[in-house]
């Protein structure tokens, strides 16, 4: 398994971030109103993510008095580490994408008002989980491997 690469977070983000916007063109006059912290559900996932990090990475780093990580349970972490950074990437790109439809029209529709804030608190909270899956894959990495290599063939 291979660390998370930018590439793959800002690709997901911009291909969710161009679908939104194109089915909210399509379809914006149909849907509800978007509740205020509908995008703050991230935020309970993000904190989860920190938690295990701040609990694991003593372990990892092999720290005195801490209890070794069992490999099943490092592995299981660093798999929920990369979900997390690749919903937050996708979210993030749903929220841009509403909010680019959503800002021409702040002004002149008013349903535009509450469902900006409500995507710029979610777009807020799927940065939040972007940064604690990113962590928590990084307080996974093994002391004993060298950092990654320059140029990595795929």
């Amino acid at each position: 398994m291979t660390f998370t690469k930018p590439r793959e977070l800002i690709a997901s983000g911009l291909v969710a971030a161009v679908v939104i916007y194109l089915l909210t063109r399509l379809l914006y006059g149909e849907l509800p109103p978007l509740p205020l912290l509908a995008g703050a559900t991230l935020l309970l996932i993000a904190l989860v993510d920190v938690l295990l990090a701040l609990n694991m990475r003593p372990r990892v780093k092999r720290r005195p008095g801490t209890e070794p990580v069992d490999g099943l349970t490092a592995a299981r972490a660093v798999a929920l580490a990369k979900a997390s950074s690749m919903a937050g990437a996708i979210m993030a790109g749903v929220w841009v994408g509403l909010i680019a439809y959503l800002l021409p029209l702040f002004g002149t529709v008013e349903a535009a008002r509450p469902d900006t804030a409500a995507a710029v608190i979610g777009l807020i909270s799927a940065g939040a989980l972007i940064a604690a899956g990113l962590w928590l894959e990084n307080c996974l990495r093994n002391p004993d491997e060298p950092e990654e290599p320059y140029d990595e063939e795929e």
